[in-house]
């Protein structure tokens, strides 16, 4: 495959997941804050860091509330990262490749973008938020059945589906490492209603809620939800998924092209950090220290994907 084609395919559902991933990380940031009427700002500040546009919402605007905060991620056009600007890079990326794409994923791509102009016109009202929150996530559901229903189980899907886990991969560290930074006022709150409380709305920021009931026997505690969203690979969001996904997906790539590259080193090397480990451990490294050296990790694996199979962005 051309690299000018793998990469359009690999970006493309990157910047879908992106889109939804920043709508799930404003819906964490709302529904923390509500818990923290007090010092809600600081949460929405939170929101910008994890989201890595802080200079760019530093240079437009003084103080963090919800209402620039969401306009700011989910419409402004002036910021690389919003809902709107990555929506409109999918598309382009798709309307690039369309011809590796059935028109089922193409149709669903094309009208997923035609409902966010619509949606995202004006600005959200706070009333509204869970809703367009709602909409956004269901739209890239929509996106990842027609994937998986109509495409060919072959270097196409492959490259697709590495783009979505090397994104989810990153987000759900991301959103972890929000805990760290702003969820908690001050230390004696650890293990406390409230961190739990906090925790437990992470859960539901990842649709994570209803399968940690089923998963997990303990109660809503920081380790336990950890546990869930770092290393339980049958939560689809979690770390050790993802990565086990974007090994997998690699393997299949070096068996139809008949070779291995530099990338499937790293990818196996990020998944041996997150096999048979415990959480305890984890605590005891650090959790923000684990977190950050998994995104710096992915993101290294990122670049050498893009090299290794001559992306052309």
């Amino acid at each position: 495959m051309l690299g000018k084609t793998a990469g359009g395919l690999y970006w493309m559902f990157r910047f879908l997941e992106r889109a939804e991933n920043t709508a799930r990380l404003i819906e964490a940031g709302f529904r923390i804050a509500l818990t923290r009427s007090s010092d809600a700002e600081s949460e929405w500040q939170s929101v910008i860091i994890t989201s890595a546009v802080q200079p760019q919402y530093d240079a437009r605007y003084d103080g963090y509330d919800s209402t620039r905060v969401t306009d700011f991620l989910l419409r402004d056009p002036d910021n690389p990262g919003s809902v709107l600007s990555v929506m409109k890079m999918a598309r382009d990326n798709a309307r690039l490749v369309r011809t590796a794409l059935t028109t089922e994923v193409w149709s669903a791509v094309n009208e997923t973008w035609m409902l966010f102009c619509d949606l995202l016109r004006e600005p959200v009202p706070e009333t509204e938020l869970p809703h367009v929150l709602a909409t956004i996530r269901q739209q890239s559901a929509l996106v990842r059945g027609a994937l998986h229903g109509t495409m060919l189980r072959n270097d196409i899907f492959d490259f697709c589906r590495l783009g979505t886990f090397i994104e989810r991969t990153d987000s759900t560290a991301r959103i972890i490492d929000v805990k760290y930074y702003a969820l908690l006022p001050a230390p004696t709150f650890v293990g406390s209603r409230i961190d739990n409380v906090q925790w437990e709305t992470l859960l539901r920021s990842v649709s994570g809620h209803r399968s940690f009931r089923w998963a997990e026997d303990g109660e809503f505690n920081a380790p336990n939800i950890a546990r869930f969203l770092i290393l339980d690979r049958r939560m689809p969001r979690s770390l050790s998924f993802s990565v086990a996904q974007i090994v997998d997906n690699l393997s299949y790539i070096a068996e139809e092209y008949g070779t291995r590259m530099p990338c499937h080193d790293l990818a196996d090397d990020l998944r041996a950090r997150l096999k048979d480990r415990d959480i305890a451990s984890i605590f005891e490294e650090g959790l923000h220290e684990f977190i950050s050296s998994i995104l710096q990790d992915t993101a290294r694996l990122g670049l050498q994907i893009e090299e290794d199979y001559r992306f052309n962005r």
